[in-house]
């Protein structure tokens, strides 16, 4: 058994059975001051005030958190970062006053990630995931969802989905697998987008499922991308295979993929930065978590999502990194943790709960991680002493993390 003592204050406590937070719940967080936790094969036994602290068992480890918080590590519920090279190229364009829309146009963004990932050996392109992951893990994440993608045919879609594998077995992290296909068109079949999707739902979902390479499967529903109607048509061919659905809806216009995602009991619709009132009222009363990545509008100077609106109208919402090449190339949770502060208005306690048990919702696991509960796993952040809660996104470029536990 491990026993984690000298805690200043253990933070993100949620009963068991609770999955999500919505609305009003939002800004509950909480907390035990001067606290202790136990861990047994790897799951959280046991927590409360140091005065109910058992003393500790030969061959226990004890572990002294120093006065330090201790809180759930940080889920996230969307990434791409099983990608080849990087798109530094494309920064130089954005900051010389490309859209990302125009630098898709030109056959950029993900086409020339495709390109890239076309031409690396799957040993190569499961070095640069890898080390991806463990960056993220470093800054404190203990689950990743992580979509394919940037393969754009049959075989290299199955590249990116057998390394996201291959992942799983070998980070401590608890990973989830999505399909992409529909990310974007792939080159072969430009000014032929419905055989393209035609691919997609007659080869590449069998292919994926034939081998139980994903969980989920997920459509790039917007402006300049696929429609509605094709993206109903890839979701449901993914729920014919055994793929549960989410979505990227509304980054570049207000394109109906959220009333998909909702009338297909999609477990997350993605992205979120244009909003209308109808968006919100779609998602009322549905299990589908509205997840928002200010990474994303902090790096292309996009619109932040509506958080505080969704919120009021009784709604939960998560927030996730997007860690990829070309719109958000970074998977720090706790900047996120900040932007939905800084940018989106929300309080430190409802972007703590975008960020831990709501994301872990977003991707299926918020049974087993996303908060302080006897029975999860421990994956646990212990910190450097800090005087609050709010201080993790205020300053939110102070080292904060002591230690990790995953």
């Amino acid at each position: 058994m491990k026993l984690i003592r000298g805690i200043g204050e253990l933070v993100g406590i949620v009963p068991v059975g609770v999955l999500r937070k919505q609305g009003a719940e939002m800004d509950e967080v909480i907390s035990i001051k001067d606290a202790f936790l136990s861990i047994e094969d790897g799951l959280i036994k046991d927590f409360g005030p140091k005065s109910e602290c058992p003393a500790p068992a030969d061959g226990d480890e004890v572990i002294d958190a120093g006065g330090g918080m201790v809180m759930p590590a940080f889920c996230d519920s969307h990434t791409h970062i099983c990608y080849a090279g990087s798109r530094d190229q494309e920064f130089i364009d954005k900051i010389n006053g490309l859209s990302y829309e125009e630098i898709a146009a030109r056959g950029g963004g993900i086409l020339n990630s495709a390109d890239l990932l076309h031409r690396t050996s799957e040993e190569d392109l499961y070095r640069q995931t890898m080390e991806r992951v463990d960056e993220m893990v470093s800054k404190g994440t203990g689950a990743i969802e992580i979509k394919s993608g940037y393969g754009l045919t049959t075989e290299d879609e199955l590249k990116m989905l057998r390394v996201i594998r291959r992942i799983k077995g070998s980070s401590p992290a608890l990973i989830k697998a999505t399909f992409l296909g529909a990310h974007a068109v792939g080159r072969a079949f430009s000014g032929r987008q419905k055989e393209y999707v035609n691919l997609v739902c007659k080869e590449m979902i069998p292919a994926v499922a034939e081998e139980g390479l994903a969980e989920y499967v997920d459509v790039f529903c917007d402006e300049g991308f696929f429609t509605t109607e094709e993206t109903a048509r890839i979701l449901e061919s993914g729920l014919e295979h055994g793929l549960e659905p989410k979505i990227h809806a509304n980054e570049l216009a207000c394109s109906g993929g959220v009333q998909v995602g909702a009338s297909l009991n999609a477990l997350s619709v993605d992205h979120l930065e244009r909003t209308t009132d109808a968006e919100i009222e779609v998602l009322k009363g549905k299990r589908t978590m509205p997840t928002m990545l200010p990474g994303s509008s902090f790096f292309l100077g996009m619109p932040y999502g509506r958080a505080r609106d969704y919120i009021s109208a009784g709604l939960g919402v998560a927030l996730a990194s997007d860690y990829n090449p070309g719109s958000s190339p970074s998977g720090d949770m706790r900047f996120v943790m900040a932007l939905g502060c800084i940018k989106m208005r929300l309080t430190p306690e409802q972007a703590f709960n975008a960020c831990t048990l709501n994301s872990a919702y977003a991707m299926g696991v918020s049974d087993t991680m996303g908060s302080i509960t006897k029975g999860k796993r421990a994956s646990l952040i212990i910190t450097r002493p800090v005087p609050s809660l709010a201080f993790i996104p205020y300053c939110h470029q102070t080292p904060f993390i002591r230690e990790i536990i995953i």
